[in-house]
């Protein structure tokens, strides 16, 4: 699930910054030696023109139109001026937007080029991987409108994006959809066994790509891979072709509730990629189709802690965030900590002890909210729950700094006792 803080937003304007500062630095090293505006000049010439006034006294007769024609030439070429200047900007406007696209190579040519070490679990797939870093040099993050009214990358075809062998193993065993699905769940269910349900998914691609309850299992291992791969090109293109699979399914089968699903998760995972606009796209985008899930599948607690986690972080937006953002893009949604943990209550009560994560939110939200003794309840119901995954391993460590400003913010002996010793994972 997204791992995005709430301080994405404003991370995002950041970057958007420093991109922007790149860009100026590269042109203005690049572009040809030109008649430079002066900009100061150029705002000044409103001002030079409001002190010409023509109300002044002006003697009679010839010497009247003799000044008053004077003053018409002096207006002319200023005017002249201003509309030179302009010609000149509009030029360095089309030149700088011709070279944007080159923007990309300029930094990486001023960075250098950085070698991604390939983590020991995803050896097993080097000729996969191999396929992966080739194809990432000509992949765009440029955005466009489906028929469908969905955001898809320009790489959209799984085949074009990541092109993967037709089958994994020498001997694919011929299992029908049924089969094949129950395998590829049972699985998943084991942390360490994720990569062998993608694997026996991609070897049924070519024979189930039609069949929607493949195609949405398909898109959610994709998101597994995402999560176990370390390598920022390889989570780029899980996540895409991930996407790209979810929106298929819910083409398909719009009133099934796992496309919506998992389609809103894979459209979390792109978001991470993506500039701040993007972002808030993606995050509308992730809303909708999260409550359409939730529709079709009132009873998957999994929905209710992703609404959670996302109400959570649209709350903690500050409000220099929430108007920089409104600013740029217009309304961004709103949410509150009560609305959230409602969300993590009812994953709760449909399925006690669904998670860490989950326990480590609620103790969150109640500490938001001042009420001390649930946040400490739930910090400790946290910390009896086993480490299995990333996941868990990440929430185990938000539970002890949310212990530990608890007792230091405690007033009284009797509320740190509360608390049992935090355990590591």
């Amino acid at each position: 699930m997204p791992h995005s803080t709430n301080r994405e937003m404003i991370l995002g304007i950041v970057v958007g910054t420093a991109g922007i500062s790149l860009l100026l630095l590269w042109y203005h090293k690049v572009r040809k030696p030109r008649i430079a505006m002066d900009l100061p000049k150029f705002l000044s010439l409103g001002n030079s023109l409001d002190l010409m006034t023509l109300q002044d006294e002006m003697p009679s007769g010839q010497g009247t139109t003799a000044i008053f024609q004077g003053r018409q030439l002096q207006i002319l070429e200023k005017l002249n001026e201003l509309l030179t200047n302009m010609e000149e900007l509009k030029e360095e406007i089309r030149v700088l937007k011709e070279a944007i696209p080159k923007l990309e190579e300029y930094i990486q040519g001023e960075l250098g080029g950085k070698v991604h070490r390939i983590s020991p679990q995803h050896r097993a797939r080097k000729r996969r991987l191999a396929t992966v870093q080739s194809s990432a040099t000509s992949n765009s993050s440029e955005e466009a409108e489906s028929e469908g009214g969905y955001v898809t990358a320009n790489t959209d075809t799984e085949e074009q994006s990541f092109p993967v062998p037709k089958a994994f193993n020498t001997h694919v065993e011929e299992l029908n959809l049924d089969a094949l699905i129950q395998m590829a769940d049972n699985l998943r269910v084991n942390e360490s066994r994720k990569v062998e349900s993608f694997e026996l998914l991609c070897d049924h691609k070519e024979k189930f790509r039609d069949e929607t309850e493949f195609i949405w299992r398909f898109a959610r291992a994709y998101g597994d891979m995402y999560e176990l791969s370390t390598n920022t090109q390889e989570k780029k293109h899980y996540a895409n072709i991930g996407k790209t699979l979810g929106e298929k399914a819910i083409m398909r089968a719009p009133k099934n509730g796992y496309c919506h699903l998992w389609y809103a998760v894979l459209c979390g995972y792109v978001s991470e990629f993506e500039g701040l606009q993007n972002k808030i796209n993606y995050g509308y985008r992730f809303k909708e189709h999260l409550d359409k899930a939730i529709e079709f599948l009132p009873e998957e607690p999994f929905l209710y802690y992703l609404k959670g986690r996302y109400c959570y972080a649209v709350s903690k937006l500050s409000w220099i965030e929430r108007k920089m953002a409104a600013t740029l893009f217009g309304n961004i949604p709103s949410s509150t900590v009560q609305e959230a943990l409602q969300n993590f209550l009812k994953v709760e009560e449909l399925q006690s002890g669904f998670s860490k994560s989950n326990y480590m939110f609620m103790a969150k939200c109640y500490a938001d909210l001042n009420q001390i003794d649930n946040a400490v309840k739930f910090c400790n119901l946290a910390a009896l729950l086993p480490c299995i995954t990333k996941e868990d391993k990440d929430a185990q460590k938000e539970v002890k700094k949310i212990s530990t400003s608890l007792k230091r913010s405690s007033q009284s002996p009797e509320l740190s006792s509360l608390c049992y010793p935090v355990a590591s994972c």
